[in-house]
């Protein structure tokens, strides 16, 4: 039984899944019985995102406002790492990001970039505003061209309003969008990821606190991997360099070694970049020794002495 939110039916009979395809139209595609509501305020939009009316068994009509998501104002240690990042995307570009202070941080210095493309899990209002100021045009992409391709869709009204019947923007499932043999045909790829902590040799945990489950994998190994196989591609991994325990306390999250029962994401042999407010460390390729001492170089001032002495006890240095 699938449970599905869709656009009433145009003239054909086809309604649409709106802002979120994601697994959505596997799910419904291989339901016995497909339970939708149509709701008039779902914006339609394009691409491999449609069901006819008649695979949905019970219709539940709606009317209410898509969840909204706005954008807030970047923070100057966001800004910090978004300008690093941003300066490791060239023209022409074929962008992956998520939502959050990283992601809005890049997304400020993207201003003067040209012929920018989309092929990404989601996108939000960031993204449009690239657009209407011409940075974000796909006509550099590989596959696609001229298109925004996206699962799902999360932010303000202005967001749903642009997507709505616009045929740049197409709407597919996460097992194509997030298929690494499908992101890798875009030349130039940057997938732009983050994570909660990362250790001296490269590993990514960005799932967990120690065994504590705090998000999901979400399609960060997906855009890894299928950017490192791009032509031109970088994969990035962005993250600040401290964060602040419950009690005040300050500590790093470049770490020695993760915390016991830690997640890794993504394994320390897919990790390309990693960048903090201090800088880009570029892992790819190197060995150990080289790992630690790049990553040490953009930990926090703070913690820089405590992570060289136990990389010297790891034997990393």
């Amino acid at each position: 039984m699938a449970f599905i939110h869709v656009t009433p039916p145009d003239e054909h009979g086809f309604c649409s899944y709106g802002v979120e395809i994601s697994t959505n139209r596997s799910a419904a595609q291989a339901a016995k019985i497909v339970i939708a509501e149509l709701n008039p305020q779902m914006p339609r939009t394009l691409g491999d995102a449609f069901i006819h009316i008649s695979r949905i068994n019970h219709i539940v009509p709606v009317d209410y406002p898509i969840f909204e998501m706005k954008m807030g104002t970047p923070s100057e240690l966001s800004m910090r790492i978004g300008k690093h990042v941003a300066d490791l995307v060239e023209d022409g570009s074929t962008m992956q990001m998520g939502i959050g202070a990283i992601p809005d941080g890049v997304l400020y210095y993207l201003k003067d970039k040209k012929d920018l493309g989309i092929h990404t899990e989601m996108f939000s209002d960031g993204v449009v505003e690239l657009y209407e100021k011409g940075v974000v045009t796909g006509e550099k992409k590989t596959i696609h061209r001229g298109k925004m391709v996206a699962s799902f869709l999360i932010g303000s009204k202005k967001l749903y309003d642009f997507v709505d019947n616009n045929p740049v923007v197409e709407m597919r499932p996460s097992e194509y969008t997030n298929d690494p043999y499908i992101v890798r045909q875009n030349d130039k790829m940057v997938a732009i990821n983050s994570a909660i902590e990362v250790d001296l040799t490269g590993q990514v945990c960005a799932d967990s606190i120690g065994p504590r489950l705090y998000s999901g994998v979400g399609g960060q190994l997906d855009f890894i991997r299928g950017a490192a196989r791009s032509r031109g591609g970088k994969p990035i991994i962005g993250l600040p360099s401290s964060g602040d325990g419950k009690d005040g306390a300050r500590f790093t999250r470049i770490v020695s070694t993760l915390k016991p029962g830690a997640g890794v994401v993504t394994p320390r042999y897919d990790v390309h970049y990693v960048v903090t407010e201090f800088g880009v460390a570029n892992l790819y390729g190197k060995t150990i020794r080289q790992r630690a001492k790049a990553l040490i170089d953009v930990a926090h001032p703070d913690f820089r002495a405590e992570l060289e002495r136990k990389a010297i006890e790891l034997r990393y240095l």
